[in-house]
Protein backbone atom coordinates (compact mmCIF):
# COMPACT_ATOMS: atom_id res chain seq x y z
CA UNK A 1 0.00 0.00 0.00
CA UNK A 2 1.45 3.14 -0.93
CA UNK A 3 3.11 5.11 1.63
CA UNK A 4 2.20 3.54 4.55
CA UNK A 5 5.78 4.41 6.09
CA UNK A 6 3.94 7.36 7.19
CA UNK A 7 1.36 5.85 9.45
CA UNK A 8 3.81 5.46 12.66
CA UNK A 9 6.61 8.61 11.63
CA UNK A 10 6.95 11.23 13.60
CA UNK A 11 7.09 14.62 10.95
CA UNK A 12 9.71 17.68 12.22
CA UNK A 13 8.89 20.83 10.21
CA UNK A 14 11.48 23.08 9.40
CA UNK A 15 10.80 26.66 8.19
CA UNK A 16 13.89 26.84 5.97
CA UNK A 17 14.26 30.76 6.88
CA UNK A 18 14.65 30.53 10.43
CA UNK A 19 16.39 27.30 11.02
CA UNK A 20 20.35 27.25 10.65
CA UNK A 21 22.08 30.26 8.50
CA UNK A 22 25.39 28.24 7.33
CA UNK A 23 26.99 31.40 5.55
CA UNK A 24 26.47 34.32 7.30
CA UNK A 25 23.94 36.43 5.05
CA UNK A 26 20.99 36.30 8.12
CA UNK A 27 18.65 34.00 6.92
CA UNK A 28 18.47 29.73 7.17
CA UNK A 29 19.91 27.17 4.19
CA UNK A 30 19.80 24.28 3.43
CA UNK A 31 23.58 23.80 4.13
CA UNK A 32 22.40 25.05 7.72
CA UNK A 33 20.28 21.96 8.34
CA UNK A 34 22.99 19.41 6.87
CA UNK A 35 24.88 20.39 9.56
CA UNK A 36 22.44 20.51 11.96
CA UNK A 37 20.68 16.54 10.98
CA UNK A 38 22.54 14.96 13.71
CA UNK A 39 20.13 17.26 16.38
CA UNK A 40 17.25 16.49 14.33
CA UNK A 41 17.90 12.46 14.48
CA UNK A 42 18.80 12.68 18.03
CA UNK A 43 14.94 13.43 18.02
CA UNK A 44 13.74 10.09 16.77
CA UNK A 45 11.70 11.78 13.58
CA UNK A 46 10.97 9.86 10.85
CA UNK A 47 10.84 12.54 8.34
CA UNK A 48 11.40 16.31 7.85
CA UNK A 49 8.62 18.60 6.69
CA UNK A 50 10.04 21.95 4.65
CA UNK A 51 8.13 25.10 4.03
CA UNK A 52 8.56 26.14 0.38
CA UNK A 53 12.23 25.78 -0.73
CA UNK A 54 11.85 26.69 -4.15
CA UNK A 55 12.72 30.44 -6.02
CA UNK A 56 10.37 33.30 -5.32
CA UNK A 57 10.30 36.54 -5.06
CA UNK A 58 9.39 35.84 -1.21
CA UNK A 59 5.92 38.52 -0.99
CA UNK A 60 4.83 35.12 1.09
CA UNK A 61 7.71 33.79 2.71
CA UNK A 62 8.09 31.17 -0.72
CA UNK A 63 4.68 30.29 -1.62
CA UNK A 64 4.81 32.45 -4.24
CA UNK A 65 6.81 30.54 -6.40
CA UNK A 66 8.73 31.63 -9.74
CA UNK A 67 10.65 28.32 -10.66
CA UNK A 68 9.08 25.01 -9.03
CA UNK A 69 12.56 22.98 -10.32
CA UNK A 70 15.29 24.88 -8.81
CA UNK A 71 15.92 25.46 -5.04
CA UNK A 72 15.42 29.22 -4.20
CA UNK A 73 18.97 30.53 -3.97
CA UNK A 74 19.06 31.68 -0.36
CA UNK A 75 18.83 28.54 0.19
CA UNK A 76 21.68 26.63 -2.16
CA UNK A 77 21.43 24.78 -4.53
CA UNK A 78 19.63 21.51 -6.11
CA UNK A 79 22.31 19.82 -5.59
CA UNK A 80 22.25 20.48 -1.80
CA UNK A 81 18.73 19.43 -1.95
CA UNK A 82 20.19 16.06 -2.87
CA UNK A 83 22.80 15.90 -0.54
CA UNK A 84 20.18 16.82 2.38
CA UNK A 85 18.11 14.08 1.30
CA UNK A 86 20.94 11.47 1.18
CA UNK A 87 22.25 12.29 4.54
CA UNK A 88 19.24 12.46 6.49
CA UNK A 89 17.99 9.31 4.66
CA UNK A 90 21.45 8.01 5.71
CA UNK A 91 19.84 8.75 9.08
CA UNK A 92 16.62 6.93 8.73
CA UNK A 93 14.89 10.60 7.62
CA UNK A 94 13.23 11.00 4.87
CA UNK A 95 12.10 14.74 3.54
CA UNK A 96 8.68 15.99 2.43
CA UNK A 97 8.86 19.40 0.35
CA UNK A 98 5.78 22.13 -0.06
CA UNK A 99 3.94 22.22 -3.20
CA UNK A 100 2.42 25.53 -3.92
CA UNK A 101 0.40 24.31 -6.91
CA UNK A 102 -3.19 26.93 -6.73
CA UNK A 103 -1.00 30.02 -7.41
CA UNK A 104 2.12 31.34 -8.69
CA UNK A 105 4.07 34.24 -8.32
CA UNK A 106 3.65 36.46 -11.00
CA UNK A 107 7.03 36.54 -11.92
CA UNK A 108 7.24 32.76 -13.09
CA UNK A 109 8.06 33.25 -16.61
CA UNK A 110 4.42 31.34 -17.24
CA UNK A 111 2.53 34.23 -15.74
CA UNK A 112 5.00 36.80 -17.43
CA UNK A 113 4.39 34.92 -20.91
CA UNK A 114 0.24 35.72 -20.40
CA UNK A 115 0.74 38.95 -18.93
CA UNK A 116 2.72 40.31 -22.40
CA UNK A 117 0.20 38.47 -24.62
CA UNK A 118 -2.60 40.12 -25.99
CA UNK A 119 -5.11 37.58 -25.60
CA UNK A 120 -5.55 33.85 -24.41
CA UNK A 121 -2.47 31.22 -25.49
CA UNK A 122 -3.52 29.39 -28.86
CA UNK A 123 -2.03 26.58 -26.17
CA UNK A 124 -4.41 27.16 -23.73
CA UNK A 125 -4.41 29.55 -20.41
CA UNK A 126 -1.93 28.47 -17.52
CA UNK A 127 -4.16 31.44 -15.51
CA UNK A 128 -7.67 33.05 -15.27
CA UNK A 129 -8.57 35.74 -17.48
CA UNK A 130 -11.33 37.93 -18.54
CA UNK A 131 -12.07 40.73 -20.21
CA UNK A 132 -15.27 41.80 -19.05
CA UNK A 133 -15.83 43.86 -15.72
CA UNK A 134 -15.73 41.16 -12.70
CA UNK A 135 -19.36 40.32 -10.91
CA UNK A 136 -19.89 41.43 -7.40
CA UNK A 137 -19.02 38.17 -5.19
CA UNK A 138 -15.10 38.26 -7.06
CA UNK A 139 -14.17 41.45 -6.04
CA UNK A 140 -13.41 41.39 -1.78
CA UNK A 141 -9.71 42.43 -1.95
CA UNK A 142 -8.59 40.70 1.15
CA UNK A 143 -5.97 38.15 1.68
CA UNK A 144 -7.21 34.48 1.26
CA UNK A 145 -10.38 35.64 -0.62
CA UNK A 146 -9.84 34.65 -4.69
CA UNK A 147 -10.61 37.66 -6.54
CA UNK A 148 -9.92 39.64 -9.86
CA UNK A 149 -6.85 41.87 -10.32
CA UNK A 150 -6.63 44.14 -12.83
CA UNK A 151 -3.50 43.80 -15.45
CA UNK A 152 -0.54 45.19 -14.92
CA UNK A 153 0.77 44.91 -18.03
CA UNK A 154 -0.21 44.30 -21.91
CA UNK A 155 -2.60 41.85 -21.93
CA UNK A 156 -6.08 43.58 -21.24
CA UNK A 157 -8.19 42.69 -18.44
CA UNK A 158 -8.41 41.10 -14.66
CA UNK A 159 -6.78 38.03 -13.71
CA UNK A 160 -8.04 35.91 -10.53
CA UNK A 161 -5.51 35.92 -7.60
CA UNK A 162 -5.40 33.13 -4.74
CA UNK A 163 -4.01 35.26 -2.11
CA UNK A 164 -2.06 38.12 -2.66
CA UNK A 165 -2.43 40.40 -5.66
CA UNK A 166 1.05 38.86 -6.58
CA UNK A 167 -0.44 35.10 -6.51
CA UNK A 168 -2.01 34.24 -9.71
CA UNK A 169 -4.45 31.18 -9.29
CA UNK A 170 -3.81 28.58 -11.91
CA UNK A 171 -5.97 27.33 -14.42
CA UNK A 172 -7.51 23.68 -13.56
CA UNK A 173 -10.94 24.50 -15.16
CA UNK A 174 -14.08 24.67 -13.63
CA UNK A 175 -17.30 22.07 -12.82
CA UNK A 176 -19.51 24.44 -14.50
CA UNK A 177 -18.78 26.48 -17.52
CA UNK A 178 -21.23 29.70 -19.01
CA UNK A 179 -21.19 30.89 -22.18
CA UNK A 180 -22.06 34.33 -20.34
CA UNK A 181 -18.62 33.89 -19.07
CA UNK A 182 -16.12 32.75 -21.62
CA UNK A 183 -13.25 32.66 -19.32
CA UNK A 184 -14.78 29.29 -17.90
CA UNK A 185 -12.69 26.70 -19.52
CA UNK A 186 -14.07 23.30 -18.69
CA UNK A 187 -11.47 20.86 -16.67
CA UNK A 188 -10.29 19.34 -19.82
CA UNK A 189 -9.75 22.41 -21.62
CA UNK A 190 -6.06 22.67 -23.30
CA UNK A 191 -4.87 25.09 -20.03
CA UNK A 192 -5.91 22.88 -17.11
CA UNK A 193 -4.76 19.87 -19.02
CA UNK A 194 -1.23 21.87 -19.20
CA UNK A 195 -1.34 22.43 -15.96
CA UNK A 196 -2.03 19.11 -15.09
CA UNK A 197 0.74 17.58 -17.18
CA UNK A 198 2.99 20.59 -15.26
CA UNK A 199 1.86 19.03 -12.04
CA UNK A 200 2.74 15.54 -12.62
CA UNK A 201 6.43 16.70 -14.07
CA UNK A 202 7.26 18.68 -10.96
CA UNK A 203 6.50 15.76 -8.53
CA UNK A 204 7.99 13.49 -10.72
CA UNK A 205 11.46 16.09 -10.98
CA UNK A 206 11.63 15.86 -6.93
CA UNK A 207 10.46 12.48 -6.40
CA UNK A 208 13.37 11.47 -8.79
CA UNK A 209 15.40 13.07 -6.76
CA UNK A 210 15.20 11.54 -3.58
CA UNK A 211 12.02 13.10 -1.99
CA UNK A 212 9.64 11.15 -0.26
CA UNK A 213 6.42 13.33 -0.22
CA UNK A 214 4.84 16.39 -0.52
CA UNK A 215 2.75 18.86 2.17
CA UNK A 216 0.50 20.30 -0.59
CA UNK A 217 -0.71 23.83 0.14
CA UNK A 218 -4.11 24.51 -0.21
CA UNK A 219 -4.68 21.39 -2.39
CA UNK A 220 -8.52 21.30 -3.29
CA UNK A 221 -8.69 24.76 -3.96
CA UNK A 222 -7.57 24.07 -7.69
CA UNK A 223 -11.04 24.17 -9.57
CA UNK A 224 -12.81 27.44 -8.58
CA UNK A 225 -16.19 26.85 -8.53
CA UNK A 226 -19.24 28.87 -6.23
CA UNK A 227 -20.31 26.37 -4.17
CA UNK A 228 -16.76 25.09 -2.26
CA UNK A 229 -17.74 21.62 -1.91
CA UNK A 230 -17.95 21.30 -5.60
CA UNK A 231 -14.93 22.73 -6.10
CA UNK A 232 -12.99 20.85 -3.73
CA UNK A 233 -14.08 18.09 -4.67
CA UNK A 234 -13.54 18.82 -8.03
CA UNK A 235 -9.88 19.57 -7.35
CA UNK A 236 -10.13 16.07 -5.37
CA UNK A 237 -10.55 13.96 -7.96
CA UNK A 238 -7.24 15.75 -10.00
CA UNK A 239 -5.01 14.42 -7.59
CA UNK A 240 -6.59 11.27 -7.47
CA UNK A 241 -5.33 10.97 -11.16
CA UNK A 242 -2.31 12.11 -9.74
CA UNK A 243 -2.20 9.27 -7.10
CA UNK A 244 -3.30 7.23 -9.86
CA UNK A 245 0.11 7.62 -11.71
CA UNK A 246 2.09 7.81 -8.33
CA UNK A 247 0.94 4.31 -7.25
CA UNK A 248 2.89 3.35 -10.58
CA UNK A 249 5.71 5.84 -11.08
CA UNK A 250 6.38 6.72 -7.24
CA UNK A 251 4.69 3.79 -5.32
CA UNK A 252 6.24 4.56 -1.83
CA UNK A 253 5.83 8.97 -2.07
CA UNK A 254 3.11 10.10 0.15
CA UNK A 255 1.26 13.21 -0.30
CA UNK A 256 -0.41 15.31 2.84
CA UNK A 257 -3.24 17.87 2.29
CA UNK A 258 -3.72 20.71 3.98
CA UNK A 259 -6.82 20.39 5.94
CA UNK A 260 -8.96 17.00 4.89
CA UNK A 261 -9.18 15.51 2.06
CA UNK A 262 -12.99 15.63 0.63
CA UNK A 263 -14.98 12.55 0.91
CA UNK A 264 -16.27 11.93 -2.76
CA UNK A 265 -17.17 8.11 -2.16
CA UNK A 266 -13.86 7.30 -3.62
CA UNK A 267 -10.74 5.98 -3.03
CA UNK A 268 -8.28 8.77 -1.08
CA UNK A 269 -5.57 10.44 -3.31
CA UNK A 270 -3.40 11.54 -0.63
CA UNK A 271 -2.20 9.35 2.61
CA UNK A 272 -3.61 11.56 5.53
CA UNK A 273 -5.54 14.10 6.89
CA UNK A 274 -3.99 16.88 8.34
CA UNK A 275 -6.05 18.92 11.66
CA UNK A 276 -5.07 22.36 10.68
CA UNK A 277 -4.04 24.76 13.46
CA UNK A 278 -6.16 27.49 12.55
CA UNK A 279 -9.02 25.78 12.71
CA UNK A 280 -11.37 25.15 15.58
CA UNK A 281 -10.57 21.82 16.95
CA UNK A 282 -7.19 22.41 17.17
CA UNK A 283 -7.24 25.97 18.27
CA UNK A 284 -9.61 24.99 21.17
CA UNK A 285 -7.23 22.81 22.67
CA UNK A 286 -4.06 24.88 21.82
CA UNK A 287 -4.37 28.33 20.96
CA UNK A 288 -4.67 31.89 23.38
CA UNK A 289 -4.92 33.93 19.82
CA UNK A 290 -1.33 35.35 20.96
CA UNK A 291 -0.97 35.75 17.34
CA UNK A 292 -4.40 37.82 17.27
CA UNK A 293 -7.95 36.40 15.53
CA UNK A 294 -8.98 35.22 12.29
CA UNK A 295 -12.68 36.02 10.84
CA UNK A 296 -13.73 32.61 11.17
CA UNK A 297 -12.20 31.80 14.87
CA UNK A 298 -14.34 32.06 17.79
CA UNK A 299 -12.18 33.44 21.26
CA UNK A 300 -12.36 30.75 23.88
CA UNK A 301 -10.55 29.59 26.09
CA UNK A 302 -7.76 26.68 25.55
CA UNK A 303 -8.31 23.29 26.95
CA UNK A 304 -4.00 23.36 27.47
CA UNK A 305 -4.11 26.17 29.78
CA UNK A 306 -3.65 26.61 33.62
CA UNK A 307 -6.85 28.31 34.39
CA UNK A 308 -8.53 24.95 33.59
CA UNK A 309 -11.18 26.93 31.92
CA UNK A 310 -11.14 25.06 28.38
CA UNK A 311 -12.96 21.96 26.77
CA UNK A 312 -12.11 18.90 24.33
CA UNK A 313 -14.95 18.41 22.81
CA UNK A 314 -14.82 20.84 19.40
CA UNK A 315 -11.37 18.72 19.04
CA UNK A 316 -13.24 15.56 20.20
CA UNK A 317 -16.58 15.96 18.24
CA UNK A 318 -14.64 16.17 14.73
CA UNK A 319 -12.15 13.29 15.86
CA UNK A 320 -15.10 11.35 16.27
CA UNK A 321 -16.79 12.19 12.98
CA UNK A 322 -13.09 11.36 11.29
CA UNK A 323 -13.40 8.16 12.80
CA UNK A 324 -17.07 7.15 12.12
CA UNK A 325 -16.31 7.80 8.14
CA UNK A 326 -13.04 6.26 8.50
CA UNK A 327 -11.51 4.67 11.63
CA UNK A 328 -8.15 4.12 9.63
CA UNK A 329 -7.82 6.99 8.14
CA UNK A 330 -4.42 8.66 9.40
CA UNK A 331 -4.92 12.36 10.53
CA UNK A 332 -1.52 14.15 11.65
CA UNK A 333 -1.93 16.74 14.50
CA UNK A 334 0.54 19.02 14.99
CA UNK A 335 2.28 21.07 18.17
CA UNK A 336 2.21 24.25 15.99
CA UNK A 337 3.38 25.05 12.84
CA UNK A 338 4.49 28.43 10.42
CA UNK A 339 0.87 29.68 10.47
CA UNK A 340 -0.07 29.77 14.48
CA UNK A 341 0.67 30.23 17.75
CA UNK A 342 3.96 28.30 19.16
CA UNK A 343 3.05 25.49 21.72
CA UNK A 344 4.37 27.68 24.13
CA UNK A 345 2.64 30.83 23.68
CA UNK A 346 0.93 33.66 25.85
CA UNK A 347 2.16 32.90 29.74
CA UNK A 348 2.61 29.01 29.01
CA UNK A 349 5.46 27.86 30.77
CA UNK A 350 7.96 25.13 30.20
CA UNK A 351 6.40 23.26 33.32
CA UNK A 352 2.99 23.46 31.07
CA UNK A 353 4.21 21.54 28.54
CA UNK A 354 4.72 18.39 29.34
CA UNK A 355 0.61 17.54 29.44
CA UNK A 356 0.24 18.97 25.48
CA UNK A 357 3.56 17.39 24.89
CA UNK A 358 2.06 13.98 25.72
CA UNK A 359 -0.92 14.67 24.27
CA UNK A 360 0.50 15.08 20.74
CA UNK A 361 2.77 11.99 20.84
CA UNK A 362 0.42 9.67 22.12
CA UNK A 363 -2.71 10.68 20.57
CA UNK A 364 -4.26 7.66 17.85
CA UNK A 365 -2.63 10.18 15.38
CA UNK A 366 0.57 11.37 13.25
CA UNK A 367 2.36 13.55 15.29
CA UNK A 368 4.22 16.80 13.49
CA UNK A 369 6.56 19.24 15.27
CA UNK A 370 7.29 21.98 14.64
CA UNK A 371 10.92 22.96 14.90
CA UNK A 372 11.41 25.37 18.24
CA UNK A 373 8.76 23.53 20.24
CA UNK A 374 10.98 20.09 21.38
CA UNK A 375 12.88 23.19 23.48
CA UNK A 376 10.17 25.28 24.63
CA UNK A 377 10.42 28.39 21.95
CA UNK A 378 7.91 31.07 22.93
CA UNK A 379 5.31 32.76 20.41
CA UNK A 380 7.28 36.54 19.80
CA UNK A 381 3.89 39.31 19.79
CA UNK A 382 5.00 42.28 17.85
CA UNK A 383 7.32 40.63 15.55
CA UNK A 384 7.82 42.76 11.99
CA UNK A 385 6.23 41.90 9.31
CA UNK A 386 8.59 40.48 7.14
CA UNK A 387 7.24 38.54 3.58
CA UNK A 388 3.86 38.51 4.36
CA UNK A 389 3.73 36.95 7.84
CA UNK A 390 0.54 39.66 8.52
CA UNK A 391 -1.65 38.07 6.36
CA UNK A 392 -4.86 39.67 8.36
CA UNK A 393 -5.21 42.81 9.80
CA UNK A 394 -4.66 42.01 13.47
CA UNK A 395 -2.53 38.04 13.15
CA UNK A 396 0.79 38.29 12.43
CA UNK A 397 2.63 34.61 12.19
CA UNK A 398 5.84 36.10 12.40
CA UNK A 399 6.14 35.41 16.06
CA UNK A 400 5.90 31.22 15.42
CA UNK A 401 8.87 31.87 12.72
CA UNK A 402 11.78 33.24 14.75
CA UNK A 403 15.57 31.82 14.39
CA UNK A 404 16.01 28.69 16.26
CA UNK A 405 17.73 29.23 19.19
CA UNK A 406 21.06 26.45 19.38
CA UNK A 407 23.15 28.29 22.29
CA UNK A 408 23.82 31.06 24.06
CA UNK A 409 26.47 32.58 21.45
CA UNK A 410 25.54 35.46 19.05
CA UNK A 411 22.04 35.54 17.81
CA UNK A 412 21.30 32.05 19.82
CA UNK A 413 23.89 29.96 17.42
CA UNK A 414 21.66 30.60 14.58
CA UNK A 415 23.53 32.85 12.66
CA UNK A 416 26.84 35.07 12.37
CA UNK A 417 25.40 38.08 10.81
CA UNK A 418 24.76 41.37 12.61
CA UNK A 419 21.45 41.14 14.62
CA UNK A 420 20.06 43.66 12.49
CA UNK A 421 20.12 41.21 9.28
CA UNK A 422 18.54 38.52 10.73
CA UNK A 423 15.35 37.37 9.25
CA UNK A 424 13.74 37.95 12.21
CA UNK A 425 14.84 39.00 15.85
CA UNK A 426 16.13 36.17 18.31
CA UNK A 427 14.08 36.01 21.45
CA UNK A 428 15.65 38.94 23.52
CA UNK A 429 14.70 37.00 26.57
CA UNK A 430 18.25 36.33 28.31
CA UNK A 431 16.42 33.05 29.79
CA UNK A 432 15.38 31.95 26.16
CA UNK A 433 15.48 27.76 25.72
CA UNK A 434 18.17 26.75 23.98
CA UNK A 435 19.47 23.09 22.93
CA UNK A 436 23.12 23.40 24.02
CA UNK A 437 21.00 24.50 27.46
CA UNK A 438 18.60 21.23 27.30
CA UNK A 439 20.52 18.68 25.80
CA UNK A 440 21.55 15.59 28.72
CA UNK A 441 19.49 17.75 30.98
CA UNK A 442 17.16 15.35 32.39
CA UNK A 443 13.72 17.10 33.12
CA UNK A 444 13.95 19.47 30.07
CA UNK A 445 11.97 19.87 27.52
CA UNK A 446 14.12 18.71 25.20
CA UNK A 447 15.13 15.05 27.16
CA UNK A 448 10.72 15.00 27.10
CA UNK A 449 10.63 15.12 23.98
CA UNK A 450 13.72 12.66 23.29
CA UNK A 451 12.19 10.22 25.65
CA UNK A 452 8.01 10.73 24.44
CA UNK A 453 9.12 9.66 21.23
CA UNK A 454 11.41 6.78 21.80
CA UNK A 455 8.74 5.48 23.91
CA UNK A 456 6.13 6.13 21.04
CA UNK A 457 8.65 4.07 18.77
CA UNK A 458 9.53 0.91 20.83
CA UNK A 459 5.37 0.95 22.07
CA UNK A 460 2.95 -0.44 19.06
CA UNK A 461 0.08 0.96 21.30
CA UNK A 462 0.62 4.51 21.20
CA UNK A 463 1.68 4.59 17.51
CA UNK A 464 -1.22 5.13 14.80
CA UNK A 465 -2.81 1.45 14.14
CA UNK A 466 -4.31 0.92 17.88
CA UNK A 467 -8.09 2.53 18.44
CA UNK A 468 -8.42 5.59 20.86
CA UNK A 469 -10.93 5.43 23.56
CA UNK A 470 -11.92 8.68 25.52
CA UNK A 471 -12.19 7.69 28.59
CA UNK A 472 -12.67 11.52 30.54
CA UNK A 473 -13.24 14.35 28.45
CA UNK A 474 -12.12 17.52 31.25
CA UNK A 475 -9.76 17.96 34.16
CA UNK A 476 -7.97 15.42 33.70
CA UNK A 477 -8.44 14.12 30.41
CA UNK A 478 -7.40 10.61 30.01
CA UNK A 479 -7.35 8.05 26.79
CA UNK A 480 -6.72 4.06 26.34
CA UNK A 481 -4.68 3.02 23.36
CA UNK A 482 -5.50 -0.23 22.23
CA UNK A 483 -6.73 -2.21 25.35
CA UNK A 484 -3.41 -1.64 27.73
CA UNK A 485 -2.28 1.74 27.46
CA UNK A 486 -3.97 4.42 29.86
CA UNK A 487 -2.73 8.10 28.98
CA UNK A 488 -3.52 10.90 31.57
CA UNK A 489 -3.01 14.63 31.29
CA UNK A 490 -3.65 17.36 33.70
CA UNK A 491 -2.79 20.72 31.86
CA UNK A 492 -4.27 22.72 34.42
CA UNK A 493 -2.62 24.27 37.51
CA UNK A 494 -5.17 22.83 39.73
CA UNK A 495 -4.62 18.84 40.91
CA UNK A 496 -7.41 16.47 39.70
CA UNK A 497 -8.18 12.96 40.22
CA UNK A 498 -9.51 9.98 37.22
CA UNK A 499 -11.69 7.52 38.72
CA UNK A 500 -11.72 4.83 36.58
CA UNK A 501 -11.12 0.85 37.00
CA UNK A 502 -9.54 0.71 33.23
CA UNK A 503 -6.12 1.84 35.85
CA UNK A 504 -6.34 -2.16 37.69
CA UNK A 505 -2.90 -3.64 36.86
CA UNK A 506 -1.36 -1.29 35.53
CA UNK A 507 1.64 -0.30 36.31
CA UNK A 508 3.37 3.79 35.26
CA UNK A 509 5.94 3.59 32.18
CA UNK A 510 6.09 7.28 32.13
CA UNK A 511 5.18 10.49 33.55
CA UNK A 512 5.45 13.24 35.68
CA UNK A 513 2.95 14.35 38.83
CA UNK A 514 1.01 11.10 37.79
CA UNK A 515 0.10 8.46 40.52
CA UNK A 516 -1.70 4.69 40.12
CA UNK A 517 -4.47 4.94 43.32
CA UNK A 518 -6.98 1.64 44.63
CA UNK A 519 -9.54 4.38 42.06
CA UNK A 520 -7.51 5.02 39.48
CA UNK A 521 -5.17 8.21 39.04
CA UNK A 522 -4.10 11.31 40.99
CA UNK A 523 -2.31 14.35 39.19
CA UNK A 524 -0.68 17.27 40.65
CA UNK A 525 -1.27 20.34 38.16
CA UNK A 526 0.38 20.06 35.42
CA UNK A 527 0.54 16.42 35.79
CA UNK A 528 1.11 13.57 33.43
CA UNK A 529 1.23 10.06 33.06
CA UNK A 530 1.23 6.82 30.83
CA UNK A 531 0.51 3.56 32.54
CA UNK A 532 0.29 -0.30 31.00
CA UNK A 533 -0.55 -3.43 31.68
Amino acid sequence: MPGTWLRDAVIYEIYPQSFADSDGDGIGDLRGVIDRLDHIASLGVDAIWFNPCFESPFVDAGYDVSDYLRIAPRYGTNDDMVELVEKARERGIRVILDLVVGHTSIEHPWFQAELAADGPSPEGDRYIWRTDEPEKGWDVDLPGIPAWVPSPGPRPGWYLKNFYDEQPALNFGWVHTDPAHPWRDAMDAPGPQRNKQALRDILDFWFSKGVSGFRVDMAFSLVKDEGLTEGEKASARIWREIRDWMDQAHPDAVLIPEGAEPRTGGPFAFDADFALVIMAAHASLFDDHSAGILPWQEPRPPFFAAEGEGSTKTFLDLWALWRAEDPQRPVILATADHDFNRLRCGGRTPEQLGAALTFIFTWGSIPSLYYGDEIGMRYLPGMPDVEGAICNPGYNRAGCRTPMQWDDGPNAGFSSADPADLYLPIDPDPDRPTVAAQDGVAGSTLELVRELIALRKRTPALQGHEPTRVLTEGYPFAWLRGDDHLVVVNPRREPAVLVTDESAAMQPIFGSGARLTEVGVELDGFGYGIFAR
